[in-house]
């Protein structure tokens, strides 16, 4: 994987610019919500300030609808790449057409061990839809999505991956990343379905092998085995708040608020902790959240403006909920700017919003 090239919107100097020096996370942060709420500029804006901290830092977007690059300001590829020139900052935009065709073990494996086509050929035997141990039933479950498969294999490389000390994740939509976090469930009862089927058939193909002299296999449960070993220790290190700190953005209205909630009642299923909750856009001064005032910010006036002062009495019966609903997590709020977050100037806005 090599490093491109790139030139940076503003350099990051010191503390003066406004951006922290580092920040308190553990290993892997995964901001997670709806669509349209922040995500991306939220994982920009943490990966950049860890990075300024010393930090070898991943940013990686499992998002099909990339942002990642408008908000850095620089094309970032689909594998790690170096996208600062002053600090440890990589970014990468998972393809998933592209993962997908490499497979969960790369670009020369098979995800089910050479038996991928078996499943669709034994559809239609008898008894293959009815019984749960039959080969035409071999995955017991949906098969993992495209997207959500990709993304997964990306994750599991880069938990290994030493050049990065701490990974930050831009997680697709809702949707998506709860069938993200179901898949270490799904492929693990697939793996034991494909075992038990090579099982099966094992006896059959070496009575073949010695009809026609053909040379014994290494051991075909090998590649299997240690997939399952990752996906295990995806598992854990998602379940471990010391290693991972899933955060919840939202939008201060009140669907959004539902939405999260929703969000966060799943995760808590998946045994997935949340600790933080990311309030976006909210109609405040940037002064009254984070030690900046940037010259270009135009700040709005709920006294003097109807539009904003109704807005603001939304807004604030949003966040009283969030409160109350998010009562014992780390609750941060991120003004409403008058400028679209793009590059690091904005990006410092937000990280000292995040501190």
């Amino acid at each position: 994987m090599d490093d491109i090239d790139v030139e940076p919107v503003d350099r990051v100097d010191d503390e003066a610019d406004g951006l922290p020096q580092g920040v308190d996370a553990p290993e892997y942060v995964l901001y997670g919500g709806k669509g349209g709420v922040g995500k991306t500029t939220m994982a920009a804006a943490t990966g950049l300030s860890s990075a300024v901290g010393g930090v070898p830092t991943l940013v990686v977007s499992t998002d099909p609808a990339h942002s990642l690059s408008d908000t850095f300001g620089v094309d970032v590829p689909a594998e790690p790449a170096v996208v600062h020139e002053d600090v440890p900052l990589y970014a990468a935009e998972i393809d998933p057409d592209a993962a997908m065709e490499e497979g969960l073990f790369g670009a020369d494996g098979d995800p089910l061990g050479g038996l991928g086509g078996m499943g669709e050929a034994m559809d239609g035997m008898p008894g293959a839809g009815d019984d749960a141990d039959a080969p035409g039933s071999l995955l017991g479950g949906p098969m993992p999505g495209a997207d959500e498969a990709a993304a997964m294999r990306q994750l599991l490389e880069y938990l290994d991956d030493p050049r990065f000390d701490r990974v930050v994740v831009d997680t697709a939509p809702t949707g998506h990343t709860l069938r993200l976090l179901q898949l270490p469930e799904i492929m693990d009862s697939m793996i034991g379905r494909v075992m038990t089927l090579r099982q099966r058939f094992s006896g059959m193909m070496d009575g073949l092998k010695g009809m026609f002299g053909g040379e014994e296999d290494p051991d075909p449960d090998a590649d299997l085995e240690e997939l399952r070993a990752r996906i295990e220790r995806l598992r854990d290190v998602l379940r471990d708040p010391d290693r991972t700190d899933f955060r919840v953005v939202i939008i201060p209205e009140e669907m959004s608020v539902v939405e999260s909630e929703r969000l966060v009642a799943r995760l808590d299923e998946f045994g997935i902790p949340v600790n933080t909750l990311v309030v976006n856009r909210v109609m405040e001064r940037v002064s009254d959240v984070a030690d900046v005032d940037p010259e270009w910010i135009v700040e709005p006036d709920p006294e003097g403006c109807e539009f904003c002062a109704r807005r603001w009495e939304v807004q604030q019966a949003a966040l009283r909920q969030a409160t109350d609903l998010f009562r014992g997590r780390d609750v941060k709020r991120v003004p409403l700017l008058a400028k679209e977050v793009r590059g690091e100037a904005a990006l410092r806005v937000v990280a000292a919003c995040l501190d």
